[in-house]
């Protein structure tokens, strides 16, 4: 029995006050593993946000104790940036787990997400943006938000945008992804076309002087379309969460008015 279900069992027996459990739930367990990681395991909880794992720097035994740790009171764990080395040994760990690639990241564990109903859409410049937005959309995915994405429709053939846009439009997101690489410019063009809030996601497609993500970072900061948000560059996890969150926050906010009450509080 994992600590959740202790805590709903102690609320069941009137051995705890809901008031209690709350605190409990938002504050989390703390587990450590051999003086190499503090792992917060009530994070998906308090967050609503799936377990991320970052590979890069970590060793692949350290990446599958992780993994199986967090997976012992959780569903599922998306693991960023790992390489062969690291899924090798996470699949040696967990041979039963399911294990699926999602952009640059795995999403292991997990049956399907139950729907959140809220809905996010995505756009890349180039082809070379996929793997970063693909690991948003995993993210967003994971979180119960519905995902709608249309790829290489940047600035050097605008008119690519059009019938994009038309089909988002008609999914009606509760916000947008742009990935885009080089100049950055795509995100402020899609912001200056839709009503929604955009989140501009810059990626290290590039070559020479800025080519890294600077030049399409800065470019995104120095946006002139109001309602256009950045992170960092190649952070796919968290524009896929931020996006999440925006549109399944929208979502409790539409179950409350179609039942005639307020929402939910923070």
């Amino acid at each position: 029995m994992d600590e959740l279900e202790k805590t709903l069992v102690a609320v069941a027996s009137g051995e705890l006050s809901p008031e209690s459990a709350a605190g409990r739930l938002k504050r989390g367990e703390v587990r450590y593993l051999d003086e190499f990681a503090a792992l917060d395991l009530g994070r998906s909880v308090r967050k609503g946000v799936p377990e991320v794992v970052y590979a890069s720097g970590k060793s692949p035994a350290q990446v599958a104790s992780i993994c199986a740790t967090l997976l012992e009171s959780c569903e599922r764990v998306i693991v960023s940036t790992p390489t062969p080395e690291h899924e090798a040994r996470i699949r040696a760990t967990l041979p039963e787990t399911p294990l699926r690639w999602a952009g640059r990241s795995v999403v292991i564990g997990g049956g399907e997400q139950a729907p959140s109903g809220g809905r996010v859409g995505a756009l890349s410049a180039g082809t070379s943006d996929l793997p970063v937005l693909e690991e948003a959309l995993a993210v967003a995915g994971e979180m119960g938000a519905s995902v709608m994405g249309f790829h290489d429709v940047g600035v050097a053939g605008v008119h690519r945008l059009a019938a994009p846009l038309e089909e988002l439009r008609r999914f009606d997101p509760d916000c947008l992804v742009v990935a885009a690489g080089m100049e950055g410019a795509l995100p402020s063009v899609v912001s200056g076309l839709v009503a929604v809030p955009v989140i501009g996601l810059p990626t290290s497609t590039g070559y020479g002087l800025g080519g890294d993500g600077t030049a399409a970072i800065l470019g995104m900061l120095q946006t002139c379309s109001p309602g256009l948000s950045v992170v960092n560059v190649d952070n796919g996890v968290g524009a896929g969460a931020t996006a999440a969150l925006i549109a399944n926050r929208a979502a409790i906010g539409r179950t409350a008015n179609e039942n005639g009450r307020t929402s939910s509080p923070v």
